[in-house]
């Protein structure tokens, strides 16, 4: 069983998909966001916004989607870490190259627009448990704090208020360490609530198809070819948790996982869980891999 994992909006950086603009098939991907033109040259204060991470990341999967797909490698499961889950749904045949750029372009605009009231901070060394009760003791309701992203077991991300990131951070003296990203807002966190209302619109403006094979939404980490449950979870995922470290666990199953963009994040997440993982960030992935049919 193959499985593809979309990276998010984290793994953005100068010079990415450089390789995938000299193949026909993924340069006719990239052409169409006219963002990506940034990411040869930058300035990475431009290209790590918001509003032009996201759909750039989003372009660069594509891409490399569009070179597997050439290739006859086809999934037989799809997942995606964030803004990665849109691309996943693409893969999954939900939604087309084109609804796919316009859905993050929208999510991406919406989320710029929230006040940046907020951060995010990973906490390397605890466990989920641990870090939601350092969580509980720190939120308040005017300033809350909760769990973001469960990137691995011992590789949590707590998204919220300032000042209750402080507290934390003072708190966690168990921690190995407690890292501030480098992030516009709190994202997955209830601070995103003002942009909830027109995302969930938009979403359901969306014209969806059932889903050739079964996508894992981040906020359940469990593999469904609902297309119902996928529109609610992509909707809930903008205030909802990132279960990555359960998505993990779940499909152990898989034979071979590839991280499809131009990233090595994930492929590094799911290798330290004892999964194999391919990288699309290597050419000669793409070789590698059998062809369906």
């Amino acid at each position: 069983m193959v499985g593809f994992a979309f990276p998010g909006q984290g793994t953005v950086r100068v010079g990415m998909g450089g390789w995938l603009r000299r193949d026909p098939e993924a340069a006719a991907v990239l052409a169409r966001e006219p963002l990506a033109e940034l990411c040869a040259r930058g300035p990475l204060e431009r290209l790590v916004a918001t509003d032009v991470a996201q759909p750039v990341v989003t372009a660069v999967n594509l891409a490399a989607l569009a070179v597997l797909a050439a290739r006859g490698v086809v999934p037989e499961v799809v997942a995606g870490h964030s803004v990665g889950e849109v691309s996943a749904l693409c893969a999954a045949g939900v939604l087309d190259v084109d609804a796919a750029l316009r859905l993050v372009g929208e999510r991406s605009r919406l989320m710029a627009s929230v006040p940046g009231t907020g951060g995010m901070s990973a906490v390397m060394g605890l466990p989920v448990e641990r870090v939601e009760e350092l969580v509980t003791a720190v939120s308040t309701p005017d300033e809350p704090l909760v769990v973001g992203l469960e990137n691995a077991p011992d590789h949590i991300v707590v998204s919220g208020a300032f000042p209750a990131i402080e507290r934390l951070t003072a708190l966690a003296t168990d921690a190995r360490k407690v890292v501030a990203l480098k992030v516009g807002n709190a994202f997955h966190s209830p601070l995103m609530a003002p942009a909830l209302d027109a995302w969930a619109a938009v979403v359901r403006a969306t014209p969806m198809a059932p889903p050739r094979v079964p996508v894992v939404p981040n906020t359940t980490a469990e593999p469904t070819t609902d297309p119902d449950v996928l529109r609610e979870a992509l909707i809930e995922q903008l205030t909802g948790r990132v279960r990555w470290a359960a998505t993990m666990a779940r499909m152990s199953d898989v034979d071979t996982w590839v991280e499809v963009g131009d990233s090595k994040v994930l492929a590094g997440l799911m290798r330290s869980a004892g999964l194999r993982c391919a990288s699309m960030a290597d050419p000669a992935t793409a070789r590698r891999l059998e062809p369906v049919g």
